[in-house]
């Protein structure tokens, strides 16, 4: 038999196992509410169509307060947004407020300035047919709308399409990356803190949430990120008739003309490869080509430039981000690693796995079945591709999917007219890199496998909105020409006017030929 002094402690440690049971139950059913599933995805839906049917979001005060919201959102809360970006990226906070911060509030600014003029209809001229009338296109906004962020540049890549959905008048969810986790919990928090909540909210997750999401019935989705991915978001859309903006990516070519101001072009190269989140975005310089007599030129100039830019060690650079993930770093140690392009490096190859870090690296004719100039390099590895004849480019580029963008370096006008005229791409630069998706008077959107849609200004307004025909007719001059009976000198008459002819019309009113 026990002692009351040892079954004392036998009952504690089974209160103590009962109290823990009971606690592992209550967290697991509090974990199961707090999953985001196909059920509270619908009830997300539901809840924001029915405030955007009250029609709160349609009106231009609505859609105002909204866009100062966002203006007094990045003028509060810049710290905590740099902060966020350089926890994900390393992102330096320059290039941070640069490429992130700067260009939402000029988004915003854009869009607070035009809205007014954006919202009003367009008069459209009518024809002799509808005489008298008048007609105009509406924009109405088209509901609810989703958007799937990116981690690259995970603020802007995040706000734009909001600004441009809330312009518009739409009800609209956010969906950021998972993979740049600290700017999608300050999302969160900043949408939840200085937005309607009715109108406007933010999903977190991953693959389980996006599923989520992607099974309800949308009015519209935009998604940034990678062709694989998709093509799983336009199938999840089709079933719903759901019209898509993917912003997708490609194999961004540069070609390089030996004609050209060699120190500005190297160093707007660089700007739109290393100093371009290390070369993780869709629009930075994917490879180059240029004539094989100058290659040796340009590596030297780009090597001489790297070093005034990140130093002679650039993985202990600041100024430089890191890579995001040790999965996409040991992808691009694998495209560095494979036996075809090893001896390829002319330049760099240093990698700091810890650090998550590859110096600035250039490969130099590596073949074009390697994988390197396969598949989207989304690094700081630059592949240099030599030409006999700077004509030669276009057959390089054409053999790949059309790129994102395109960029050419040169002082020959008639190349730049070839150019244009023969590389089909989502955008173009000449002689320079990148900072054509910071003119906002552009669309920003791929082609084919690039993406398809486009958005940024007056473009986002447009993609988030239903462009609606309207004809206004009056009661008077109304002509039996269109109703039966059907005669041969209505026939005569109604040709003539289609025809425009005014003597036959004539003709046609007094009854001859």
């Amino acid at each position: 038999m026990l002692s009351k002094a040892t079954s004392l402690p036998i009952k504690l440690c089974c209160f103590l196992f009962i109290l823990m049971f009971c606690n592992s139950i209550s967290g697991a059913r509090s974990r199961r509410e707090q999953v985001f599933d196909g059920e509270k995805a619908n009830f997300l839906v539901r809840e924001l169509r029915k405030n955007f049917d009250s029609g709160r979001t349609k009106s231009y005060e609505w859609r105002v307060s909204q866009l100062e919201a966002i203006v007094k959102m990045l003028e509060e809360k810049e710290e905590e947004i740099t902060d966020a970006l350089y926890k994900d990226l390393s992102k330096p906070q320059f290039e941070a407020f640069i490429s992130e911060v700067s260009q939402v509030k000029s988004s915003c600014s854009e869009a607070l300035q035009e809205l007014k003029h954006w919202m009003k209809p367009d008069k459209v001229k009518t024809t002799i047919t509808t005489f008298p009338s008048s007609a105009e296109i509406v924009s109405e906004p088209l509901g609810v709308v989703l958007v799937i962020s990116t981690w690259n540049f995970p603020f802007l890549l995040s706000m734009d399409p909001v600004i441009g959905a809330i312009s518009a008048g739409n009800a609209v969810v956010l969906k950021p990356s998972e993979i740049a986790p600290a700017v999608s919990s300050l999302l969160v928090n900043l949408i939840e803190q200085y937005l309607d909540n009715s109108a406007v909210r933010v999903v977190e997750g991953a693959i389980p949430e996006t599923t989520a999401l992607l099974e309800q019935k949308w009015d519209k989705i935009l998604y940034t990120g990678s062709a694989r991915v998709g093509r799983i978001v336009m199938a999840a859309a089709a079933k719903h008739l759901t019209p898509v903006i993917l912003e997708l990516g490609g194999k961004c070519p540069a070609v390089v003309e030996s004609d050209v101001n060699l120190q500005v072009t190297a160093r707007r190269i660089i700007a739109g490869k290393w100093a371009c989140n290390s070369g993780q975005a869709c629009i930075s310089v994917d490879y180059v080509i240029t004539r094989k007599e100058f290659a040796p030129k340009l590596i030297s100039a780009l090597k001489e430039e790297l070093e005034q830019f990140f130093g002679k060690d650039p993985i202990e650079s600041k100024d430089m981000s890191r890579i995001v993930s040790p999965n996409q770093f040991a992808r691009l140690v694998n495209l560095l690693d494979e036996d075809k392009v090893s001896d390829k490096i002319v330049l760099g190859g240093q990698r700091d796995e810890k650090k998550l870090r590859i110096a600035p690296t250039i490969l130099l004719d590596v073949p074009e079945d390697a994988m390197v100039m396969q598949e989207e390099i989304f690094g700081p590895i630059l592949p240099i591709i030599t030409v006999g004849n700077i004509e030669d480019c276009y057959r390089i580029i054409k053999s790949k999917p059309k790129p994102l963008a395109a960029y050419l370096f040169t002082n020959n006008e008639q190349l730049k007219k070839d150019y244009v005229e023969n590389i089909s791409s989502g955008g173009m630069l000449i002689n320079d890199a990148v900072i054509h998706v910071a003119t906002r008077g552009l669309p920003f959107g791929g082609v084919e496998e690039s993406g398809m849609g486009c958005y940024h200004g007056k473009f986002s307004f447009d993609s988030f909105s239903h462009k609606k025909s309207v004809l206004y007719r009056s009661f008077d001059a109304d002509s039996s020409m269109r109703y039966p009976p059907y005669t041969p000198q209505k026939e005569k008459l109604l040709k003539a006017i289609i025809g425009g002819n005014i003597v036959q019309i004539i003709l046609a009113l007094l009854g001859w030929s």
